[in-house]
């Protein structure tokens, strides 16, 4: 019996164990997932947790709920990692896990630590972070009671889980603070350390003038050197001090641990990666997805899902001794929740920036890129049922999984 190791059981490591449940013999195949903890978060429904939009019961699962009896699930942190010798050390009972093929989905999480200050008297007090689940629900928490000042959305360094998350935080509370009735008493500031509101030129273009026009100062090139509760100031390396009344941080994200104590990571502890068959540059049978790898697509779980199918078509043709097919084109489709009940959509590959236009069809669309519609708060908001319905169970959903230029207006 031959072994396919898993590790990480989030979007991507479920996802994958589910489709493979499908392709592989189970007489010759035996899947084993590992994963630390035994709730799921669907991590994008954060963003909606601290302004009440969502309630936090929503946004979190047991992991059980989508792992068939046909996967052997196992709670454990993982100990090591042996890529030379093809297997896993479990934490709990010292379990040694000999493995035929290993496909890391271990994601990333945020390191508030790395920051110098960040973690010290104000945090969780007026300082807060939206990318964990205990994050959101203490600032929800601190909003409620929130009467106004200066808020400053920190963005510490790149890459990120979710590029856009930042930007939807600052328009949803711009949107949230004017349905109080106290947007006139709250000063908006979003810091960056990229030359403007986004990765790709022309994204960033539009998406700084929306910035603008809902009166949020952006202060560009800002790379957080410290922060000091006792002033509530945040700091950059080249001098400038920002005073906050409360400070929203995207810190430092960083691959597993585990990724760096095997030697397999980059500084980040993220696994450089074949960009476009999904596989280790280094271990022919080691597959990465996910926010796990070093790929220059977005952390996110759109990625993840266009990602699947060029991955499990990969995995097949190595196990049949076939030449892998270099597939994945970095295709992403992102909706941006703009406040007011609409969002935008950007739609994007390694080689093409976002554009404006129609998706997923020239002309009727129905959904406009790199602007604002109704429509686009709807697939925004329809993402949870897909993803708690479709995704994690490995079932297809409604979206073009290659990257296409129909519709787009160059």
């Amino acid at each position: 019996m031959k072994t396919f190791l898993i590790l990480g059981a989030g979007t991507g490591g479920t996802m994958m164990a589910n489709r493979l449940l499908r392709k592989l013999n189970s007489s010759e195949w035996k899947i084993i997932l590992i994963d630390k903890d035994e709730q799921h978060y669907y991590q994008p429904g954060f963003l909606f947790v601290p302004f009440g939009y969502y309630k936090p019961e929503v946004v979190v699962k047991s992991k059980r709920k989508f792992i068939p009896s046909g996967i052997e699930f196992v709670i454990s942190d993982i100990e090591a990692i042996d890529p030379a010798n093809s297997k896993v050390t479990l934490t709990k009972d010292k379990r040694v896990i000999n493995y035929d093929h290993l496909l890391i989905a271990t994601g990333t999480d945020i390191h508030p630590d790395e920051i110098e200050g960040l973690t010290g008297a104000g945090w969780r007090k007026n300082i807060f972070d939206f990318y964990t689940f205990d994050g959101a629900v203490a600032l929800h928490d601190f909003l409620t009671k929130f009467q106004g000042g200066r808020v400053v959305i920190n963005i510490a360094e790149m890459p990120i889980k979710c590029p856009v998350a930042p930007l939807e935080f600052a328009f949803l509370a711009d949107y949230y603070f004017k349905q109080r009735g106290i947007r006139n008493k709250v000063d908006l500031i979003y810091t960056t350390p990229l030359p403007g509101a986004f990765t790709k030129p022309k994204a960033a273009s539009v998406l700084g003038d929306f910035l603008s026009r809902k009166g949020i100062h952006v202060e560009p090139d800002f790379a957080v050197s410290t922060v000091d509760a006792k002033k509530n100031t945040i700091s950059s390396w080249d001098g400038r001090e920002i005073e906050y009344d409360l400070l929203v941080s995207v810190p430092t994200n960083m691959g597993a641990d585990v990724i760096g104590r095997a030697g397999m990571g980059d500084d980040l502890n993220f696994i450089p990666t074949n960009k476009n068959t999904l596989q280790s540059l280094k271990w022919p049978n080691v597959w990465v997805i996910g926010d796990a790898t070093n790929v220059p697509a977005s952390k996110a779980g759109a990625t993840v899902h266009f990602e699947s199918d060029v991955l499990l078509d990969n995995i097949i043709r190595a196990i049949r001794g076939e030449e892998l097919h270099p597939g994945y084109d970095g295709h992403v489709s992102c909706f941006i929740e703009s406040g007011f009940n609409k969002g935008m959509l950007i739609d994007f590959s390694y080689d093409v920036e976002p554009l404006p236009g129609m998706y997923p069809l020239p002309l009727i669309g129905p959904m406009p890129l790199l602007k604002e519609s109704w429509l686009n708060h709807l697939g925004k908001m329809g993402f949870k049922w897909m993803y708690w319905n479709l995704m994690l169970h490995g079932l297809s959903v409604p979206l073009p999984t290659k990257f296409s230029m129909l519709g787009k207006r160059p």
